[in-house]
């Protein structure tokens, strides 16, 4: 048992006859009445985020989660296939415990998250950036830099995500896997 003074960001606590992972919280002490804990939790059977107000010194039941390093084989119909980088075991996983299953490159490096007690996968979290190669988009014009204008490119796994007019085909560019988005390029 884990009380509202051991929240941190990344921590799985058991809400609702559910696994919650605390995106953010906010401790607040109003003038009037007693001290309270606003949080953002993310379900990790749904990937829902909901807003949740916790009194202080509320006692909530945490989990126990470990994150392993596996990497990404191949996809078929039965899903995406890991390899556990120490066991050389491999894993079949449905597309909808992964965060970003489109930037998903062949080799890519991620951790996979089990609940200990259980050794059920919760979900898979790539890295916050990939480094991916552009496969075709639009030409740019010279002297398209100054507006905030973007256009559609299509990268080497598949995802077509939306990148400033400067940027050509065959550049490599990085990707925000939270919100596949680009980043900038890569030289």
């Amino acid at each position: 048992m884990a009380t509202t003074a051991d929240f941190r960001n990344g921590l799985v606590i058991e809400f609702n006859h559910d696994l919650f992972t605390i995106i953010e919280f906010q401790h607040v002490k109003p003038g009037k009445g007693p001290a309270f804990v606003r949080t953002k939790l993310k379900s990790l059977s749904t990937g829902r985020v909901i807003d949740n107000t916790f009194t202080s010194g509320h006692k909530v039941t945490t989990a126990r989660v470990e994150r392993r390093a596996y990497q990404f084989l191949y996809k078929d119909d039965m899903g995406f296939h890991f390899m556990d980088s120490t066991t050389f075991e491999q894993l079949p996983i449905s597309d909808s415990l992964i965060n970003a299953p489109a930037l998903l490159k062949d080799g890519q490096e991620v951790d996979v998250l089990f609940h200990a007690e259980e050794e059920r996968v919760l979900g898979v979290e790539l890295p916050q950036h990939v480094i991916l190669k552009v496969v075709y988009t639009e030409p740019g014009l010279k002297g398209d830099t100054a507006t905030n204008t973007t256009k559609p490119a299509e990268l080497e796994t598949g995802a077509t995500i939306q990148v400033p007019l400067f940027v050509n085909q065959d550049e490599v560019i990085k990707v925000n896997t939270q919100t596949n988005s680009y980043v900038e390029r890569v030289k």
